[in-house]
């Protein structure tokens, strides 16, 4: 059936290499040829494409970007005020101040903030920052960090380095041959691999790691990496773009009480508005003077101006806390209907990012039959939830009887062996690929 969102999207290929600005919102990536790819309205959990379909957004919230739900009232109205006050001219924001002032009272092991816009920029930064002031080349990193040419220079040397963090088959196509060697991956809780990086590098200037993400450090792997990293008087940075906001209100590795001398933060941070900070000691970020680090719209006033009604809003209501009830919720729900349905699965937390994986060989059959079954039920849903404080205990009651359904018509496809067979179109796909348009 043609839908209006489909035909879009079929012109979108031919105009737009690879169909979508980010990798995770192509719908390729759920639901080929099925998944509703844009919408005209978005408010609470609740999303509504160009057909005029209503869904109740079950899966990322925009990639994690809005903790508080869409189109929060808070956020919007602080931003709308702004708005009418002018949101650029030749002379500085002072928002950006207060929002410097406000990461450093929440992080006080910190003394400095910079600004940018967006997850991959602050990466960037972070990296340039952090080279300049260690005079050293090399880095040591461990998770997902971005697009940017020092990252994806680690499959330079081997075309898999990436794949345990971020996606399978990405290729390095316009990464200077150069960079070879210059970023080496380890793996989370595995502090012999970093030290066996040491070791065989002694030019590591820079070591950069997500803190935290599905796992929670083990037998004191951050403080040994921040001990590591002392020695060799590398910077170590934590990536806190993905987890940071949702554990608790800042940085998650406040929580652990290790600090970087770096830390980088993105979107929860602004609910769905462009922000992102690199906060850290003095000595390592005013390095940025010397290292040329400038764009005209890091300057703008709506991203510090909605980060400080996120901000605030989340330290009013406890929000990681909710997160965390909520999170468990699913969890707990999703476990349940499981063991009815006789559905093997495996549950994966932290709560605030609460997912679940199928324990079967045929993981992408059921993935896309998982979503399409959801679809029909005008749930966009995955096995992954960036849970949201708009995410009721209403909502959340609703969508588990839809899940208790699904799980029993998924158990018994697997039972008979024809889950293939109910799939109604491509097989999602579960790493990079090329789109033909």
């Amino acid at each position: 059936m043609k839908t209006i969102s489909q035909e879009l999207y079929k012109k979108a290929k031919k105009i737009i290499p690879g169909g979508t600005q980010l990798l995770s919102k192509r719908p390729e990536m759920y639901l080929p040829e099925q998944w509703p790819a844009y919408f005209e309205k978005a408010k609470g959990v609740e999303i509504w494409d160009l057909d005029g379909n209503k869904y109740v957004d079950m899966t990322n919230m925009s990639v994690g970007a809005c903790t508080l739900g869409y189109s929060d009232d808070d956020v919007d109205n602080a931003v709308i005020n702004i708005i009418k006050k002018g949101t650029m001219s030749t002379l500085n924001c002072p928002e950006e101040v207060e929002l410097a002032e406000l990461l450093l009272k929440i992080h006080p092991w910190a003394e400095s903030v910079r600004f940018a816009r967006t997850g991959g920029e602050i990466a960037a930064m972070a990296i340039r920052i952090a080279r300049a002031y260690s005079k050293k080349d090399k880095i040591a990193f461990c998770g997902y960090h971005g697009w940017h040419d020092w990252y994806l220079a680690s499959n330079l040397s081997n075309d898999s380095n990436l794949d345990g963090h971020l996606l399978l088959g990405l290729k390095p196509a316009g990464v200077p041959r150069s960079l070879i060697n210059t970023a080496i991956p380890f793996e989370f809780n595995n502090i012999d691999q970093l030290e066996m990086i040491i070791e065989k590098h002694d030019d590591i200037g820079v070591i950069i790691l997500e803190p935290m993400r599905h796992d929670a450090p083990k037998n004191g792997f951050l403080q040994k990496v921040r001990d590591i990293a002392t020695k060799i008087n590398a910077v170590l940075i934590f990536d806190e773009i993905s987890i940071g906001w949702r554990m608790n209100v800042g940085g998650v590795h406040l929580n652990y009480g290790i600090n970087p001398d770096m830390v980088i933060l993105a979107k929860a941070m602004g609910n769905g508005y462009p922000i992102a900070a690199v906060i850290g000691s003095k000595k390592v970020m005013n390095t940025a003077q010397e290292a040329f680090i400038s764009s005209t719209y890091w300057t703008g006033r709506v991203g510090p101006t909605a980060a400080i009604a996120t901000i605030k809003k989340m330290q009013r209501f406890n929000v990681p806390a909710y997160l965390d009830k909520i999170g468990k919720l699913i969890g707990d729900g999703w476990q349940k209907l499981a063991d009815k349905n006789e559905l093997d699965i495996t549950i994966h937390k932290p709560n605030c990012l609460i997912s679940f994986s199928f324990n079967y060989p045929n993981t992408r059959e059921l993935l896309t039959f998982f979503t399409q079954e959801m679809l029909k039920r005008k749930y966009l849903a995955g096995t992954c939830i960036y849970v949201s404080y708009a995410h009721t205990e209403q909502v959340v009651s609703a969508y588990l009887k839809v899940i208790n359904e699904v799980f029993k018509i998924l158990s018994t496809a697997i039972k008979n062996g024809n889950v293939l067979n109910l799939i109604e179109g491509p097989l999602k796909h579960d790493g990079f690929q090329r789109l033909i348009s």
